[in-house]
């Protein structure tokens, strides 16, 4: 579904993301670790298309096609979505008049929004206003909307109470799995998703993960297994053992 090759990456000319090499097969859910500023946002925003991010070397491949200089639209259009971690106050445009722009039918926009308890909040001002946790249930509604098959996610933990973390959790467990599945095992759609705390992984049944540090992978295995290490080990354990392989 999504393969990225020998990725470098910069931002303004600083490089950001050096030799990354990543995959995610049809129907996978990936979670993506690393510390603050270890460059996994820059990837999402680059697998999305975002401007400022420039892809100065290697490839990156969704549904077999080279999306690497596609605009933003064409990407969209070809399956991919995002929650970003922290989306833009959008004053003058209400959340109804945005998700009208990509209802994709048959979703009934009301039904929809009520189901996250997003209803009352169609008619305000994008993210004006709200709370993280409510932030995060707008960028769930559009995603709800725009129906995409591949979903990118960063932080969907980050400033969320836990009230809101178990819909936000059972919203993304259905999304992801179109809400046609029977249980968490049976993931349709496919995802990357980034997460600090690992708390997401109570609401999915991810089936592997990666671990980026200084702007490239390091290593990658079981998801609960790599999170219980860094938990126990932090992330400097793994940058040690990624270059005593080097060494040998």
């Amino acid at each position: 579904m999504l393969d990225i090759e020998n990725l470098f990456v910069e931002v303004a000319g600083r490089p950001l993301l050096k030799n990354v090499n990543l995959t995610v097969e049809k129907g996978e859910t990936t979670i993506l670790f690393g510390p603050n500023g270890a460059g996994k946002s820059a990837l999402l925003s680059t697998i999305i298309g975002f401007g400022n991010f420039k892809v100065t070397s290697g490839h990156i491949y969704f549904k077999g096609k080279d999306i690497t200089d596609m605009p933003i639209d064409e990407r969209a259009k070809l399956g991919l979505g995002i929650m970003t971690q922290r989306p833009p106050n959008i004053i003058g445009v209400k959340l109804r008049e945005l998700l009208e722009l990509g209802d994709n039918k048959p979703l009934n926009l009301e039904e929809t929004a009520r189901s996250i308890d997003m209803e009352r909040f169609l008619e305000r001002d994008i993210n004006v206003g709200f709370s993280g946790g409510e932030i995060k249930r707008s960028e769930l509604l559009q995603l709800s909307i725009q129906r995409p098959e591949f979903y990118l996610l960063d932080e969907p933990e980050s400033g969320v109470d836990p009230v809101n973390m178990t819909q936000i959790g059972n919203t993304i467990r259905d999304l992801l799995c179109d809400k046609i599945c029977q249980s968490k095992d049976q993931n349709r759609n496919s995802a990357l998703i980034i997460t600090h705390t690992g708390e997401i992984l109570e609401y999915l049944n991810a089936d592997k993960a990666y671990i980026m540090c200084n702007g490239t992978i390091m290593c990658s295995g079981n998801p609960n297994r790599m999170l219980k290490d860094i938990k126990t080990q932090g992330y400097e354990e793994c940058i040690q053992c990624k270059l005593n392989l080097i060494n040998l």
